[in-house]
């Protein structure tokens, strides 16, 4: 019994494991397909830390009271990419959007 039972699950696997979609070139070679690769890059361009909403110097300085706004970048979302450092001189960056809430990149 504990044969057959093992022959079943042996033979579900191998269907799963050959279920691979995959290409037949002209040269007779299986390639897995890949339709689309998709690169997402906002592109965030440096302003002057001035330009950076009230809303958002309000968030840093609440929620970072220590640090430093060193440089600020935006994109066309009116999201913007904010260079911090703190007073032992380590830098981090963080991201909100123009009302001052922070996003996750």
């Amino acid at each position: 019994m504990k044969t057959l039972f093992l022959l079943g699950a042996m033979t579900i696997g191998g269907f799963a494991v050959n279920a691979q979609d995959a290409l037949l070139s002209e040269n007779g070679i299986l390639h897995n397909q890949v339709n689309e690769i998709s690169v997402v890059a906002d592109d965030f361009k440096e302003i002057s830390v001035s330009e950076v909403p009230q809303a958002v110097t309000n968030a840093i300085s609440t929620n970072f009271p220590t640090a430093n706004l060193d440089k600020a970048y935006t994109n066309e979302k009116k999201q913007f990419k904010l260079i911090l450092s703190l007073e032992d001189g380590t830098q981090g960056t963080v991201y909100a959007d123009e009302d001052g809430n922070w996003i996750d990149m």
